[in-house]
């Protein structure tokens, strides 16, 4: 079983480097408007003039869950009471035949490592939409400087499907061409949101009733500022980072609630009470009754 999620895993992380790092998968050519208002606006630059840089988003991404995870796990199993719950619920099992790994060990490798693979389906469902999709970004047509004095352009409302007419510069088009959805908005909410439901079904001593909702709000509340930097740089359309806000909910919900079922312990299915034998239930005592020929032989 171990084996079989390792190789799930590997071929999760080489899929999302395809993505990411080759050409394997094209974009699909999108048509427009030359004279489209919602794809004039001014070019941002590249991705680390941006504000919030891919380096430092990925690091934090990251970073966060894992150190949370990690500092609130030990934290909890050194807690006497919290520390007997977690022995009742994980028991120390042989991991792959090759080694023990005890209660506390066994729940950040879980949990991370849960963490990471949906990471990483997020990337990949995110760049398998901006790959089909091909939706054009806000400024669009100011890397593409197409040619307006072409035939094609004059008309108003002719609808050009003809990449070729584009004379920016063909690596800035094609990125330009990888709207939607939006990936820093859809693995910025996927963090926040794994994080904070293991804050909520995990932590749960008293001196962390304004802490948890403290830290849970500035951690969605980051998120959240994240898509919007996306929309105020025009590097993605509104529409672009709702759909990564959702899509990024999605996977974050469905691992918190299918996989790791709340950051519960992983129980045994309850025992059915064993039926009871009938021959070792002592039977009822009713109350003797005589017979009328019983009293007449007594009184004879």
């Amino acid at each position: 079983m171990l084996y079989f999620q390792l190789v799930i895993m590997a071929g999760t992380v080489l899929l999302a480097y395809y993505f990411e790092c080759t050409d394997t998968f094209q974009v699909h050519i999108q048509g427009f408007f030359c004279q489209d208002g919602d794809l004039m606006k001014p070019y941002p630059g590249t991705e680390e003039e941006s504000f919030i840089t891919p380096l430092v988003l990925y690091c934090v991404l990251a970073a966060t869950p894992t150190a949370i995870i990690f500092i609130g796990e030990i934290s909890m199993y050194f807690i006497k009471s919290t520390r007997e719950s977690l022995i009742a619920q994980e028991k120390t099992i042989l991991t792959g035949e090759c080694c023990y790994l005890n209660p506390l060990l066994r729940r950040i490798i879980r949990f991370i490592g849960v963490f990471a693979f949906g990471l990483f389906a997020t990337d990949i469902f995110v760049n398998a939409g901006q790959v089909v999709t091909g939706h054009l970004t806000p400024y669009f047509l100011t890397v593409c400087k197409p040619n307006y004095t072409s035939t094609d352009c004059r008309a108003h409302h002719q609808f050009i499907n003809n990449g070729n007419i584009c004379t920016g510069d063909l690596e800035v088009i094609e990125k330009a061409r990888r709207s939607f959805p939006s990936k820093h908005a859809a693995l910025s909410i996927y963090s926040a949101l794994y994080a904070t439901m293991y804050i909520t079904s995990t932590i749960k001593t008293k001196s962390s009733r304004l802490a948890k909702p403290v830290l849970c709000l500035g951690t969605l509340c980051t998120a959240f500022l994240t898509g919007l930097n996306r929309v105020s740089e025009y590097r993605n359309h509104c529409s672009d980072v709702i759909a990564g806000f959702i899509l990024g909910t999605a996977v974050a919900l469905f691992l918190g609630m299918c996989v790791v079922h709340n950051f519960k312990g992983t129980q045994g299915s309850p025992s059915k009470p064993k039926p009871e034998d009938p021959r070792g239930v002592p039977l009822m005592a009713f109350p003797r009754i005589e017979s009328p020929l019983e009293t007449l032989s007594a009184q004879v």
